[in-house]
């Protein structure tokens, strides 16, 4: 009895550790890297736990105004507007990079196909209907082209992967820009939508003739056929670390806030479809010991984070854009 009582009071005495659970929303864009880092951060800190909800950029701008979340994340800058409406400074911090990429289900065709500007835009435009138009086949002689119609796919929620895309079909197409624009949610002229990259990956793979954009990564894992892109330069370049990479190269003046569009970059080897991802993080925690811990976890993240990116398909940021994201960091409190 006495042991018992002693193993007892022991048990009592070995102190617990609180958990602290960081929430936070937003981008699907870069869903599978920060579900790693999450995951290989609680490993290093159990007491720290992430649940990070992958509803689309749009979603995540939303809570991080409405202070529902500990930190949003999204693939599209916030606007001035937005900024204007936050309670307190919102920081973009830029944490990978990656890329938009044409992915497509069509009939006996396994090859990768090129695209045009002219081609993408007149796809989601709605006045390229079928796919041995002159427009898709010109660039691809060697491709025998079934004439069957054109099924466009686009997200149906409000999306950063959405925001690139319409982003590059704003610079490369007037009548893109003049009928849909570029932002989370747009109008657009023609297709079926999909929730998440998971969603759109997931109607392309079963509906034969479709085309839709997704995360580069998206198209990988699902093994979907994916084309390269003619970009600023004429060159058709396929999305991978190294063309993401020489998209970034482009960028010579960061802006301070990090709020910067790579689409469409010069350079031959650039991949046009190409974008930082933020996190965006309340410069003025809530809670003084959560503000400490997103502080730890952004250090981490562009240090050792940075080494775990290649394997999920993105490029790791620029060694002078992470050198500004240090500094950048100790707003956070």
């Amino acid at each position: 009895m006495i042991r018992r009582i002693a193993l007892l009071c022991l048990a009592l005495s070995v102190p617990t550790f609180a958990q602290t659970t960081l929430n936070g929303a937003g981008a699907t864009f870069p869903y599978p890297m920060y579900s790693k880092w999450f995951s290989k951060y609680h490993d290093a800190h159990p007491d720290i736990q992430f649940n990070y909800q992958s509803i689309g950029s749009g979603g995540g701008i939303r809570q991080v105004l409405a202070g529902t979340v500990d930190f949003g994340a999204s693939d599209g800058p916030m606007s001035d507007e937005q900024l204007a409406q936050a309670k307190i400074k919102i920081l973009h911090v830029p944490t990978v990079l990656g890329a938009d990429v044409p992915a497509y289900n069509i009939p006996g065709v396994t090859g990768e196909l090129k695209f045009t500007q002219e081609a993408l835009a007149g796809i989601f435009l709605g006045k390229i209907t079928s796919w041995n138009d002159p427009a898709i086949a010109k660039a691809n002689p060697d491709v025998k082209l079934p004439n069957d119609p054109i099924i466009v796919i686009h997200r149906s929620d409000g999306s950063g992967t959405t925001y690139i895309w319409t982003d590059y079909l704003s610079k490369i197409s007037l009548d893109w820009q003049s009928q849909a624009g570029k932002g989370t949610s747009v109008k657009w002229p023609v297709g079926l939508g999909g929730k998440g990259n998971e969603g759109v990956a997931g109607m392309i793979r079963q509906m034969q003739g479709s085309i839709g954009y997704v995360e580069l990564v998206y198209a990988v894992q699902n093994k979907i056929t994916y084309g390269s892109v003619r970009n600023a330069a004429g060159e058709f370049v396929k999305a991978s670390l190294d063309s993401v990479t020489a998209a970034a190269a482009s960028v010579k003046n960061m802006p301070a806030d990090f709020r910067v569009s790579i689409t469409n970059a010069p350079g031959k080897d650039a991949y046009p479809i190409s974008s930082f991802t933020w996190l965006l993080i309340p410069a003025q925690s809530k809670d003084a010991a959560k503000g400490k811990i997103i502080a730890d976890f952004l250090s981490w993240m562009v240090d050792d984070g940075q080494k775990m990116t290649a394997d999920l398909t993105y490029a790791p940021l620029p060694e002078s854009v992470v050198t500004k994201v240090k500094a950048e960091i100790k707003q956070v409190r």
